[in-house]
């Protein structure tokens, strides 16, 4: 076989092949694997995935070159810690989440999501019409009605029959990031009826998984096939059990050594790896916002939303900001004079409230590349707000609202190669409790070519909400 397929060969080989002959059910993204050349010298790891001598393949290649690869005995986790766990079942860990009646939002280019825990999942978007009347879009894509056969139909509890169905079965798994990370569902029902399905109601799966920094964020909503959807949420009530918790997948290295008479590395290969070095320019946006960082491959406290329908997600991150005093740092903020920064992988975001947004990648080589997404202009933007909901509310449970998004208009950015029309950005500030009170989370999207969507989200916008007047324009507290 030529050399790529001398490589999937590999690959496939090594998934077949488990500690004790056992064969894994199939071929998996679950298990990583990395083919390395060491030559004639080979020292084993002695610590991680475990090696056998006699666990060995002999591969040739079309130009007959042949080397002895070493593959590795599937790691196994810790199935100790598991076996022995007798604590509360996923579902009684949830349970808190459930009975406090809590909601989850997650704010798109168009549409909000509001996840409330063992109740239901709402997405609608507000429009503000003339005479100032607010226009409510929305469906309910589930209701806390259990699809699950083995749960009993006089029961409401949300842990027993899921529960029941994983003590029998596998835990699923879902790939969050690169990662394989288990998760618990539940199933909701008896949402709005779908047209398109002859008007059979809409469902969803509603997967949560473990993060011990989390406040049950909604990470994703996808819609999976018509009117199905899947929905992740950030859960640290799950760590708890060890069967949970996110780790990451080791990677598994397969060592081929050459035999006599064959080169070091496969000769077709090497020419292979030359062409892709030629081929690599020096801009590559896509393939560097693909790559993951290697301060997310633990999952931490930063993480990347999933796009939703043909919404582009371009990033997310969540940083640090200067801890100054609020009240100084509030002032700041609102003068334009201290910027939030944010965003992973290729392109990084600077926004400064009532100046600009931009986006900028830093090189080495070639130095700051930075475009312009859209500058502030207070009377355009008042003309945006009258056509467009300014200010967005939470009716609290005394009957009280609170303002829980603002968003502002920023036009007149960089001409856009693609549209011949400059750039704009609907930036949309919004509240975030977080243990750190200065701590801000910016993702991008891009609905519509070189028209963008800014979240900014921060407990430092929490105080100052409340101020925004008719236009969405924030002052600082009195």
């Amino acid at each position: 076989c030529p050399a790529p397929a001398l490589l999937c060969g590999l690959l496939a080989a090594a998934a077949a092949v488990a500690e004790g002959g056992r064969a894994l059910p199939q071929l998996s993204d679950d298990i990583p694997f990395r083919v390395n050349w060491p030559g004639t010298e080979l020292s084993l790891p002695t610590t991680g995935v475990l090696y056998k001598e006699d666990n060995y393949i002999i591969m040739t290649t079309v130009d007959k070159e042949k080397y002895k690869c070493l593959l590795p005995l599937i790691a196994s986790g810790n199935e100790e810690e598991e076996k022995d766990y007798k604590g509360p079942t996923p579902g009684e860990l949830l349970e808190p989440l459930f009975k406090q009646s809590s909601c989850s939002y997650r704010i798109e280019s168009y549409w909000t999501y509001e996840v409330c825990h063992g109740k239901h999942i709402r997405q609608y978007h507000e429009e503000k019409e003339t005479g100032q009347k607010i226009n409510i879009q929305e469906y309910y894509l589930g209701n806390m009605i259990m699809k699950n056969p083995l749960s009993e139909p006089e029961s409401q509890e949300l842990c027993c029959g899921y529960d029941l169905l994983l003590s029998l079965t596998q835990i699923p798994t879902k790939n969050i990031e690169g990662q394989m990370t288990p998760y618990y569902a539940v199933e909701l029902g008896n949402g709005t009826p779908c047209s398109l399905r002859h008007n059979l109601p809409r469902s969803s799966t509603v997967m949560y998984i473990c993060h011990p920094e989390a406040k049950h964020e909604i990470l994703s909503v996808a819609e999976v096939t018509t009117c199905e959807y899947e929905v992740v949420i950030l859960t640290p009530l799950l760590c708890n059990h060890p069967k949970y918790r996110f780790r990451a997948s080791p990677v598994n290295d397969i060592f081929c050594q050459s035999l006599p008479g064959s080169p070091l590395k496969p000769h077709n290969l090497e020419q292979l790896e030359k062409q892709q070095e030629m081929l690599k320019m020096p801009f590559r946006r896509v393939k560097e916002e693909e790559m993951p960082s290697t301060k997310e491959e633990k999952f931490s406290s930063i993480h990347k939303p999933v796009a939703v329908g043909s919404h582009q997600l371009l990033t997310v991150g969540t940083t640090h900001i200067s801890k100054l005093t609020d009240e100084q740092l509030i002032k700041e903020f609102l003068s334009g004079s201290y910027c939030f920064h944010g965003g992973v992988g290729w392109w990084k975001y600077e926004f400064c409230y009532g100046k600009y947004v931009h986006q900028y990648h830093e090189d080495k080589e070639s130095g700051k590349t930075s475009v312009v997404v859209g500058t502030w202009s207070k009377e355009e933007h008042i003309e945006w707000s009258r056509k467009n909901a300014a200010r967005t509310f939470y009716l609290r449970e005394d009957g009280t609202q609170t303002v829980r998004m603002v968003s502002h208009f920023y036009g007149n950015g960089d001409v856009c190669d693609l549209t011949d029309k400059p750039r704009q950005v609907t930036v949309k500030l919004k509240c975030k409790e977080s243990d750190s009170p200065h701590a801000v989370t910016i993702y991008m999207l891009e609905p519509h070519s070189c028209q963008y969507i800014l979240g900014v989200e921060s407990p430092v916008i929490c105080k100052i909400l409340d101020t925004a007047d008719e236009h969405g324009l924030l002052s600082v507290p009195s």
